[in-house]
């Protein structure tokens, strides 16, 4: 049977009383309306609602559904969005391999247009993002106000786990996500971009120049945003690196093009599919493996040399391909995860070898949206980083689920994206 084999309008009534996918009543009282619009900055008249596709039950369908327009509250910004990424994550949740509450609208890596400030948001952000800008937003949504944001870490901003990963929420504890027809709360992964509008603080937002092709950009905010934080502050690639990149899909194509920008060597892309390695060639791979049909440590090692790689990134998140990263690099060198595995996934590495040859095991997430998100784009906009050529395919926002089929199926080379708007 199909993974997800259609879309549907609305769901029943007897699907949202069930209980694994109903709100608890304890957090009801903590989600509420925004104020009223009156007293935000916009441009025009909005619409009272719009609509977006929700998640329900793990291995259901998506629906699209009818909600009441989303409010902005103070440091955030109102975005119409143009387009929403394909990703790994949303597909995790969709499965029930990541703990998330439901029902969610998914979706978190957008391009779109700024139409509302939140009331009581400073002048400066409103200057930086004007009404009518066109904007990408980044799936890590910093409060910066945390510890770790107050650091400059906006990787790992408290708030973000704290509320959003954790509660699905904004960082007053609250949704912005309400039901049109009975004003039940929804949850929000990331800040649930795969609808017409959306809610998200300002300070995981970047201006996007409109030399920039609007459709293909939506990429930046996590694809290619995952990729910069691995490549620059998990990895530190230096000029000259060897680097093994397992796993070629939209973040290790990503990571590809990031190693070619800073002047790795040798690139040894590595996957099951040899459609993916010959686009990888494409990306700056300058050699590939297919673990599949040869032993991928024992190839790796001999294009280097029978060293091993200075940093190998591991782009899947499955304990074969987390040993195979630490087993790639050589004596001193770095193994980068950036993979999400499904809940409870456990990597195995050997102790003895971690100790005695000084092998560096390093997790990294994603960037950090206030400093990088600007640089992720500025490659785009500079051409280093082709956006054409990893976007691959692109699917009307009625398809979301069809995308999602294949993207579980393994269709799709590089990156998707649905056109919202």
């Amino acid at each position: 049977m199909a993974f997800f084999p259609f879309i549907r309008r609305a769901v029943s009534a007897k699907l949202l009383s069930q209980s694994h996918c109903s709100v608890s009543k304890s957090l009801l009282h903590r989600f509420s309306p925004a104020s009223s619009p009156h007293s935000f900055h916009s441009r025009g008249e909005l619409a009272s609602y719009m609509r977006a596709a929700m998640f329900t039950d793990p291995n259901k369908p998506l629906t699209i559904e009818e909600f009441n327009m989303p409010r902005p509250k103070a440091g955030e910004v109102l975005i119409k969005v143009k387009a929403c990424g394909v990703c790994h994550s949303d597909l995790h949740v969709m499965k029930g391999e990541l703990p998330f509450p439901s029902p969610c609208v998914v979706g978190h890596e957008i391009t779109g247009e700024v139409v509302e400030h939140g009331p009581l948001t400073d002048s400066k952000t409103i200057e930086r993002l004007p009404i009518g800008a066109h904007v990408v937003g980044a799936f890590i949504m910093p409060c910066g106000n945390c510890s770790c944001c107050s650091k400059g870490h906006d990787d790992l901003c408290e708030d973000f786990f704290a509320y959003n990963r954790a509660e699905g929420t904004l960082y007053d504890g609250e949704t912005r996500l309400f039901l049109r027809r009975d004003g039940k709360p929804i949850f929000m992964y990331s800040m649930g971009g795969l609808a017409e509008y959306c809610v998200t603080p300002a300070n995981g937002v970047a201006i996007l120049p409109k030399s920039v092709p609007y459709a293909e950009s939506a990429i930046l905010g996590c694809a290619v945003f995952t990729a910069y934080g691995a490549m620059a502050h998990a990895a530190k690639v230096r000029p000259g690196d060897s680097i093994a990149i397992i796993g070629i899909g939209g973040v290790g194509s990503s990571c590809l093009q990031i190693a070619r920008a800073f002047g790795a060597s040798h690139i040894i892309a590595v996957d099951v599919q040899d459609d993916k390695l010959l686009k990888a060639k494409t990306s700056g791979a300058t050699h590939t493996v297919n673990s599949h049909k040869e032993d991928a440590i024992e190839k790796i090692k001999e294009i280097t040399g029978g060293k091993g790689v200075d940093i190998a990134v591991e782009a899947l998140g499955r304990p074969q391909t987390f040993m195979q990263c630490t087993q790639s690099v050589r004596d001193g060198g770095k193994a980068v995860m950036i993979g999400l595995a499904k809940h409870g996934s456990v990597g195995e590495v050997d102790i003895n070898r971690l100790v005695r040859r000084k092998i560096q095991v390093v997790g990294s997430y994603g960037g950090r949206a206030r400093q990088d998100l600007p640089k992720v784009i500025k490659l785009a906009e500079s051409g280093i980083f082709n956006l054409n050529d990893m976007v691959s395919r692109k699917y009307k926002f009625e398809e979301a689920n069809e995308a999602f089929q294949d993207l579980n199926e393994g269709k799709i080379i590089g990156r998707a994206v649905i056109e919202v708007a």
